[in-house]
């Protein structure tokens, strides 16, 4: 029965180590790091170590690599109208009506054919204005996200490599 209970905890205490250095390796791997304890250090030292200088990281970056911001919520789209069909529509009358007249035309037809004309360019211009926005939020983002990632590294590299540990990443 002895025997059996040492085995059983044995076996706890194996598993329990083996998964603290799992953890400690899969924050710095998933991060691109890789952290070698340098002055033979436990698995239960550098998870330790590795939890201290997480949270330290954290604190001066204002980074969470475990929970990054979503880079679509970086920039909301433009609501509302924009103008553009607006000033389509004028434009398209406009035109339309200097068409009209120097072709003898009924200008007022002409000058309604081209605001319905302007105001399909002006949606158009809108959707393409929108869509472009959209994109540079999301590059304007992902730039910000890139650097902070790149500040929290630095940060968490610094701190585990003073407490003896060599980084690369």
């Amino acid at each position: 029965m002895k025997k059996q209970y040492r085995l059983a905890t044995a076996i706890l205490v194996a598993a329990a180590a083996t998964s603290i250095h799992t953890v400690a390796d899969t924050l710095a791997s998933s991060m691109g790091m890789y952290v070698y304890p340098g002055n033979g250090q436990t698995a239960e030292q550098q998870s330790k170590d590795d939890y201290e200088c997480f949270g330290w990281a954290k604190g001066q970056t204002g980074y969470d690599p475990m929970n990054p911001a979503q880079a679509t919520a970086a920039a909301p789209a433009q609501q509302g109208p924009s103008g553009e069909r607006l000033r389509g529509a004028a434009r398209g009358a406009a035109g339309g009506a200097i068409i009209g007249e120097i072709a003898d035309e009924d200008v007022g037809d002409s000058a309604a054919v081209g605001a319905t004309l302007g105001a399909m360019r002006g949606g158009a211009t809108d959707r393409r204005n929108r869509r472009e926005d959209a994109q540079q939020a999301q590059q304007t983002a992902q730039q910000t996200s890139s650097s902070q990632e790149t500040a929290f590294k630095n940060a968490y590299g610094a701190c585990i490599e003073s407490r003896g540990y060599s980084v690369k990443f």
